[in-house]
């Protein structure tokens, strides 16, 4: 849909069919997930967090007592996919020390973009109750939405839950809902004025001591780089410690891979020594 402003926001918001072998991407990360969770000798698969089949979570444990608590969400518009796709990307932190949790959540049109989101909060806050120490955050796409709601002013996240979250990583995230009342996506996210801006995290206030990396891949559609760079400096402006990274050669399926790798530069933004 192209509005008054000359923008068709649903190329905008398109991802597949500007990326070459956009479409070969879901089946490799669903075979290198099933292939990561048969070698993960401390996994635990299917925790319930809610009572919706959905609500559940995969908890990875690494040797020795952890670092503390590293979760990743997964995107897909909210409509798509489900944590049995990323398990793989758990590795880089979990070699690192930390446990690894990656929650699956109700998609839309079932569940509300605001409901997703407090179905994530109780996500966090179970796996959170298993595993003591700093809480470290990524998502992607639609997850870095998620994750960076968990930091807004008025978080779903508990008290004793949010008072743990040392960091929020969302890459390539989607930060400004108003757009997407414009693309064919809304058909099925049923978003509307009012409900698009109270789940935007750029018209929220930061917690106090909020540390927020958005990372984004340099090949990414221009909306994506807009809304990582105005997140980074909304948030700077209004007291939070930001940093924007945009990766060389990266588009928006590719930006996630380097989670795999304990010695990346991502997984340090993640879950490395504080700046």
């Amino acid at each position: 849909m192209t509005t008054d402003t000359g923008i068709d926001w649903t190329e905008a918001f398109a991802n597949a069919s500007y990326i070459p072998g956009g479409m070969e991407f879901p089946a490799r990360w669903e075979q290198q997930a099933a292939a990561f969770r048969k070698s993960a000798s401390r996994a635990q698969i299917d925790i319930a967090y809610g009572n919706h089949p959905r609500e559940r979570l995969d908890l990875f444990l690494p040797e020795g007592k952890p670092n503390g608590l590293a979760v990743i969400v997964h995107g897909g518009y909210w409509l798509n996919f489900d944590k049995s796709y990323w398990s793989h990307l758990a590795n880089g932190a979990l070699k690192r020390g930390w446990a690894v949790a990656l929650p699956s959540y109700v998609l839309a049109p079932e569940a509300a973009i605001a409901d997703i989101t407090q179905q994530i909060a109780q996500a966090i806050a179970e796996a959170a109750a298993r595993c003591d120490g700093p809480v470290c955050l990524a998502g992607h796409s639609a997850g870095g939405h998620l994750v960076t709601r968990m930091v807004c002013e008025n978080t779903p996240l508990p008290p004793q839950v949010a008072d743990r979250i040392a960091r929020v990583v969302s890459i390539s995230g989607l930060h400004d809902l108003r757009p997407l009342q414009f693309a064919q996506l809304n058909e099925k996210l049923c978003l509307n004025t009012d409900s698009a801006a109270a789940e935007s995290p750029v018209l929220h206030t930061p917690v106090p001591g909020t540390d927020l990396v958005c990372w984004v891949g340099n090949d990414e559609r221009p909306e994506f780089l807009r809304q990582s760079a105005l997140l980074a400096e909304t948030w700077r402006r209004a007291g939070a410690t930001t940093r924007l990274h945009s990766e060389p050669g990266r588009h928006h399926f590719n930006v996630i891979e380097d989670l795999c790798d304990p010695e990346s530069a991502l997984v340090e933004a993640f879950v490395g020594t504080r700046s």
